[in-house]
Formats: structure tokens, sequence, C-alpha cells
């Protein structure tokens, strides 16, 4: 037997939790298992009908041509800094004035619109958004991309708790969409920015070069590497510094992903004037009705009493209990079961509150 209550707007409250998850993985076979998928790429510059049949990719079934790799990062994330410097976007576009006589005359010289992308700002500080292009020396620039499955890290990736070791040293994020780097012979808080960023919402990882961002220096990052050490002074070539990330098997790497779940809670209130009177059946004398059927069925007669509660059902002690909530819609379908811990006694002299969370 059921007692039912209209739920009203002011009834229900939507709560959101963050919830976290931490992940930590050895070894480049374990990035490229089935129930992992984090991808590693290579993206080079150059014609896409040139070089376009060269594909990319730790998992054979996700390759991607390189060409199209490095167009699209550069596309999505750097647009704005192609033409920058220090890694800030560039400059807007202004125009120049040539005075009239008076100022109705005065002539704008030079565009003044600045086509504008939007590259997923991660921070409102130095975004650090060098991006490596082509020059007379270099026909061609090598960058990598790490990729993370949305299953891994939900919503996005917990700032300051992305970090990758490997031969060349280890990088982690600053929280702010910044990489730092560690020489594998250094202190371990000796971290420095390099070029590269992570874009949190995206699991993109993009590393770029072994030079420090906004430093002259040449002599940062070792140039030699024997067995899983680096030794030297020089820097790092580009290319050996972003393969030992990408395409080394040696590599350890963990973060923690970030998903919001939704708390619904109803809230059922049974004032003192409510529901005081029991439905269970066993609570009423004869309350089964026997009938007994004659002629062609058509016919019957009731030979049972209409019952009455029993005496302790009616003494002014006695209030019934709650065992289960149900949540219906408009149509008297059940949607939702929910049962008490114990047995819950309403009360004849004061409001009774039930409060049901739904997580989704």
């Amino acid at each position: 037997m059921s007692a039912y209550k209209q739920l009203n707007s002011q009834d229900l409250i939507v709560s959101p939790l963050e919830v976290n998850k931490g992940f930590h993985y050895i070894g480049g076979d374990i990035l490229t298992g089935s129930d992992v998928g984090i991808n590693r790429l290579l993206g080079k510059s150059g014609e896409y009908l040139i070089s376009g049949s060269e594909l990319t990719g730790t998992i054979s079934s996700s390759q991607s041509p390189e060409v199209l790799v490095y167009n699209s990062i550069k596309q999505l994330y750097y647009t704005n800094y192609i033409s920058g410097s220090a890694g800030f976007s560039q400059d807007a576009i202004t125009a120049s004035i040539l005075i009239g006589a008076n100022s109705s005359s005065n002539v704008l010289i030079g565009g003044i619109d600045s086509t504008r992308y939007y590259d997923y700002p991660q921070t409102t500080l130095w975004p650090n958004r060098g991006f490596p292009t082509a020059s007379l020396e270099t026909s061609s620039v090598q960058i990598g991309v790490i990729s993370i499955p949305s299953k891994l890290f939900g919503d996005y990736i917990q700032p300051e708790s992305f970090y990758i070791e490997g031969i060349s040293g280890s990088i982690k994020d600053d929280g702010e969409g910044r990489l730092l780097w560690r020489h594998p012979n250094s202190p371990v808080t000796n971290y420095e920015y390099m070029a590269g960023n992570i874009i949190y919402e995206h699991g993109i990882v993009t590393l770029f070069d072994s030079t420090t961002m906004g430093s002259d220096l040449v002599n940062t990052y070792g140039n030699g590497v024997y067995g899983s050490s680096v030794y030297g002074l020089d820097r790092v070539e580009r290319e050996d510094f972003i393969n030992s990330f990408i395409s080394g098997s040696n590599v350890t790497m963990s973060f923690s992903s970030s998903y919001a779940i939704y708390e619904t809670q109803y809230k059922a209130t049974i004032l003192e004037n409510e529901f005081n009177y029991t439905l269970n059946p066993s609570a009423i004398s004869g309350s089964t009705i026997p009938t007994v059927f004659s002629g062609s069925g058509l016919d019957f007669e009731n030979t049972a009493s209409y019952g009455k509660p029993y005496d302790f059902v009616t003494a002014s002690y006695f209030d019934p209990y709650v065992t289960t909530v149900g949540l219906y819609d408009n149509d008297f379908q059940l949607l939702a079961v929910g049962k008490l811990a114990k047995p819950l006694q309403t009360s004849a002299v004061t409001d009774t509150t039930i409060l049901i969370n739904i997580d989704r």
C-alpha cells in the first residue's frame, strides 16, 4: 500500500560534486594498452601532399599523418601566438593616421581588424605559447604530442598533477598550463620552464624543444645519451629530446582526473497532520474478502465483513512507521525506490522530513 505526496520545485536541490582519481603508468607498453589508450605522436611541418603518408602514433589503430598532427596542434592551440614573441600572443593590428587639413579629412592607412582564434588559454599569466616553425636553416620542424583519452581524465586533468619521466629527465605542469623540465642528474627541486604546454580540458600535452623559454642559454641540457642517463653540457637536439618522451619505452607517466557528478536531493516533508493512519492491511481484522460465485459466474455474493482496525491501531499514542520511499512520475510510474536503514516513526506533533539523494 502507498501514500502519495506531490513534490514541488523547492523540494528539489541539485548540487555538483567534483571527484578526482589518480593514475600512474610505468612503461610505454602500458600506455598503449586497450584499457589505457594514451597515444604519443610526432608532428612535422611540411606539405601534406609530399609527406602525408608518414604516419605517427604509438597506438597502431589510431595513427595519423605527421603533417596533420603538426597543423592541427598549431591551429587549435597556437594560432594567436605564431607571430608573437616570448610565448605571448601577437600584437593587434592597428592603422596609421594620415593627417588632413582638419579632423574630417584625416585618413586611416592600414588594416584595423585582427582575426582572433580561441586557443584554449589555461592561464591569465604568461601563457608560454611559443610554437616552433620552419626556417631557412630548418626545412622541417618536429613536435611531440601526448593524447590522453577522456575516459581517463574525465572533465579535465587536475592542474599540477601531470608528470612524465624518461631518459631525458622529467616533465611536470605548473598548474597554469605550462611545462617544467628537470635534468635527470639535477636535484628534484631544480625544475625550469621549457617549450610546451598542457591543455587540461582536452588531455593534450605538447613538447616542442629542449630549450628553456625566454632564455638564450644553449648549455641547459646534456646531449649524450648513454644507457638510461644523459650526460654533457650542451643542449639535446630537438628530435632526441622529443623522441625520448614520445617514442621511448622507458617512460613513467602519472596524472589525476577530475570529474563532476551531480547529487540530486529530494526533500519529502510529512506534515504533522499527514499519513497518521497505517496502510498496512495486517492492521485490519478480516482484511481478506472471500467471494462466492454462482451460476454463469456473473452473480456473486460477498461473504466477508469489511473488517475493522485492531484496537492498538486506534490508540492515541500510535504512529505508523515509514520503511520505503518511492519516486514516481506524473503517470504514477515508479522511477526509483529508497529503503530506510530502519523504520522511521512519523509524528503527530511535528513535521517529519525524509531526504532522498541520487547521484548521476
